[in-house]
């Protein structure tokens, strides 16, 4: 059982390193590729896509809901939750107006060719 433990923090330990590099890796090919949206380097095609992601306000989205008792069904600005309570017609999309800010995500995409 000790076995296991080590080289799960082992493992664990390798996959902090591994998601450090990636992030580097990824911030500096934003930064480098970002105003082509494309490119392709040899075997590798890159492609950079964005993706529009609302970021809620806790305290706004508290004051625009009609039922305090919803609060508690999310407990903060979940996003997942918000969508399926949309989905469901719990709340609608007006009650939303103000309680967001739209921000652009990069999406990155490598593929070997």
């Amino acid at each position: 059982m000790e076995q296991q433990l080590a080289r799960y923090y082992e493992l664990k330990e390798i996959q902090k390193l591994v998601e450090e590099e990636l992030n580097v890796l990824r911030n500096e090919l934003i930064e480098s590729y970002a105003e082509a949206g494309s490119a392709e380097e040899g075997e590798y095609k890159l492609s950079i896509s964005y993706q529009e992601r609302r970021e809620f306000n806790d305290e706004r989205l508290y004051n625009s809901l009609p039922d305090p008792s919803l609060w508690r069904l999310m407990s903060r600005a979940d996003t997942g939750k918000i969508a399926s309570l949309l989905k469901l017609n719990v709340i609608h999309e007006q009650m939303l107006t103000g309680t967001y800010v739209q921000r652009k995500v990069p999406v990155l995409r490598v593929q070997k060719c």
